[in-house]
């Protein structure tokens, strides 16, 4: 006799919840996470809205960002209509409470305990769910779609290494895709593995890709020291890297610097909180480093270190060539939309699982340069240090990445599917 999929899930959830919330609480004497966090991470910690909530959930920062234009326009089009945001990370819930939409409510995003979702429904009166990208969680679909009310998935991502776990789960993937209202997949590759899965052609909307809409927050302006301490042409960014990148960066500054000693590297971290440890790598290159968080001056340093959230746009512009992180280790690479806006030369590592198609266009059209190792990086920047192939280059990516794709017709479905 087969057990039912979600029942056994639920048990196995329920069983896993303490030694979880135990483990939790490592970061809370570490003190990189306060007692109230873990509070939200167990789904024990007090909270309430009121009036309806659109429940988003999002993994970090990225998925976030490229989210903020379709709320915009679902808040443009529902002003009465508050948003529950949750997210993984310490940092995308501070970034959605730094945007100052009237009624949002953000917290981490509590384990996927089935008490913890219902709790979170009634408290805030979710009236819909929308999930980001990969951020398929059972027990919160089932919640919100046993109360009737929509769960919708705008720019799913499943690669092939998570297909192939979903796979083995067989029944439950059924049962909780059975349960979503409409999905729009991030890429073909995704909407073919959701149907192998099980989701219906019916289920299924247009490709979409969240992150194409990105557009640069409104007034951003540069502090003019800084804008005084960086010539952009001289000034390269390592955006969003993960532990593993950052030695081969700064080696491939300080191969750079050999050649032009003018050249400025400005490093801004996944997470903030590796800021001093990557400091002391710097410094152990023999490297003169500074720590934004610590209000360091830049101008007197070859490598600026911006160990702070929220601030992303700021290194674009003042960067005239990005490196994008999470591409020289296991972790699929980060957007190319965000740089590529404020026309900054793209280079990136060979992981970018999660934009396959967009990287292999970019580097087919010679608008990207892929690099393995430190030595590779270094030459690819003194490539782009001559104008004309860095003009090139941004025209090329503008050319690809500049495609027209409908988010009004999304907003349009998702206003449909909400009560009211």
């Amino acid at each position: 006799m087969t057990f039912p999929a979600m029942p056994l899930y639920r048990l196995v959830v329920c069983l896993a919840w303490p030694i979880v919330a135990l483990s939790l609480l490592t970061r809370v004497i570490a003190r990189r996470e306060r007692l109230a966090d873990w509070g939200q991470r167990t789904g024990l910690a007090p909270g309430r809205g009121s009036g309806p909530h659109l429940w988003l959930h999002a993994a970090s920062n990225g998925e976030l960002t490229s989210a903020r234009p379709a709320l915009l326009a679902l808040h443009a089009a529902r002003p009465e209509l508050k948003f529950l945001i949750t997210c993984n990370s310490l940092t995308g819930r501070d970034l959605a409470l730094g945007w100052g939409l009237p009624g949002l409510s953000a917290r981490l995003a509590p384990f996927d305990t089935r008490w913890a979702a219902v709790l979170l429904c009634r408290r805030y009166g979710v009236v819909g769910h929308l999930l980001l990208e990969a951020e398929f969680w059972p027990n919160r679909i089932a919640a919100v779609a046993r109360r009737g009310l929509p769960v919708i998935a705008i720019g799913a991502r499943l690669s092939m290494r998570t297909a192939q776990t979903w796979r083995r789960l067989g029944p439950l993937a059924r049962h909780m895709l059975a349960r979503l209202t409409f999905v729009s997949p991030q890429d073909e590759g995704s909407r073919r593995r959701l149907a192998e899965l099980g989701l219906t052609p019916g289920q299924m909307t247009a490709v979409l890709d969240l992150k194409a809409f990105y557009v640069p927050p409104a007034g951003l302006t540069l502090d003019p020291d800084l804008r005084r301490a960086f010539d952009r042409d001289a000034t390269w960014l390592a955006a969003s890297t993960h532990e593993g990148e950052d030695e081969i960066v700064i080696a491939a500054h300080a191969a750079l610097l050999t050649q032009r000693p003018e050249a400025r590297l400005i490093i801004a971290p996944r997470h903030p909180r590796r800021g001093a440890e990557i400091a002391a790598m710097v410094r152990a290159a023999d490297l003169p480093a500074a720590l934004r968080s610590r209000g360091d001056a830049p101008r007197e340093h070859a490598v600026y270190i911006v160990d702070t959230i929220g601030e992303m746009p700021l290194w674009y512009q003042l960067a005239g060539t990005t490196f994008i992180g999470g591409s020289l280790v296991e972790k699929g690479g980060h957007t190319p939309f965000e740089p590529a806006v404020f026309d900054s030369t793209l280079l990136h590592g060979p992981d970018t699982s999660n934009f396959t198609r967009i990287y292999r266009m970019l580097d087919v059209a010679g608008a990207a340069i892929q690099v393995s190792t430190a030595e590779e990086l270094a030459r690819a920047l003194i490539q782009v240090r001559h104008a004309d192939r860095r003009d090139a280059m941004r025209r090329k990516a503008h050319e690809q990445l500049d495609q027209p794709t409908d988010l009004a017709e999304v907003v349009t479905r998702i206003l449909a599917a909400l009560p009211g």
